[in-house]
Formats: structure tokens, C-alpha cells, sequence
């Protein structure tokens, strides 16, 4: 892990908190898995202000580049739930890609448990959306 731990800018961190304190009751067990990993995750977290957060953190609207131990390779945006896209590639944080993803930065390794079994990921390449930032305040 390049930096350690995962990176989390403050606000994202405490929507996310909110958001998987709720989503505790989704049904479907792959994303529960996951979520409760995401969980886990953050408690390690190093949570920073706005102005501290490397620039390769996965993080909302990130587009991040993702290649698989297999071979395959997808760029994805990663989103708040309400703006889930899987036709443009925008995949919520709380969908078992988007929380594999979150917080670690570009050049990171990691395993994660998808509906196809455990895959090994590598994140290639992350692009901040700027013009696109997210109010995870409301």
C-alpha cells in the first residue's frame, strides 16, 4: 500500500460512516460482505482535510483505471449511491468494485471478495474530477 493505510478526505469520511451505518440492511450478501470489509477498513483510515488528500486517492468522482489479475481492465467513475450509472461506468462506493477501491491510491494492490470469488485488483490510474466534487454534507 503506497501510503500505508487508506486516505480519506474528512467529510467523505463521515458520509460514508452515515451511509454504511444504513446500509447495514442491504440483502444482497456479496455487498454486505463488502461493506462490512469497507468498514473494517476505515477504522485504520488516515482521515485528512480537503488540502491534505494526495492527488491518486480514490475517492467521489474519482475516474479510476482498474486492471485484474486475469487480464481485464476497466475505467470506472466512482459515485455517491444516488448516482449510480453501471451503463457510464459510474459505480457507488457501496456496490462491492466501488468499496474494494476507496481510499487507496494509484499504484495499490489488493484482494477483494467479488460475486466471482476473490480477485486480485491493481489500480492503474486515478483522475480527480475537480468540476465535479461532491457536497457530502447534506
Amino acid at each position: 500500500m503506497k501510503y500505508g493505510s487508506l486516505i480519506i478526505e474528512k467529510k467523505e469520511y463521515v458520509y460514508l460512516k452515515r451511509i454504511l451505518n444504513i446500509s447495514e440492511y442491504v440483502e444482497d450478501f456479496q455487498t454486505q460482505k463488502s461493506l462490512i470489509r469497507l468498514g473494517e477498513e476505515l477504522k485504520n483510515a488516515l482521515i485528512v482535510d480537503e488540502d491534505d488528500i494526495p492527488k491518486d486517492i480514490v475517492r467521489f468522482t474519482s475516474h479510476v483505471t482498474v486492471r485484474s489479475e486475469i487480464g481485464w481492465e476497466k475505467t470506472i467513475q466512482i459515485v455517491i449511491p444516488a448516482e449510480k450509472d453501471a451503463k457510464n461506468d459510474k459505480i457507488s462506493v457501496l456496490r462491492p468494485m466501488g468499496a474494494a477501491l476507496f481510499g487507496y491510491a494509484e499504484g495499490d494492490s489488493m484482494t477483494w471478495d467479488f460475486l466471482t470469488g476473490k480477485q486480485q485488483l491493481k489500480i492503474v490510474s486515478v483522475i480527480q474530477m475537480e468540476d465535479q466534487k461532491i457536497n457530502v454534507t447534506t
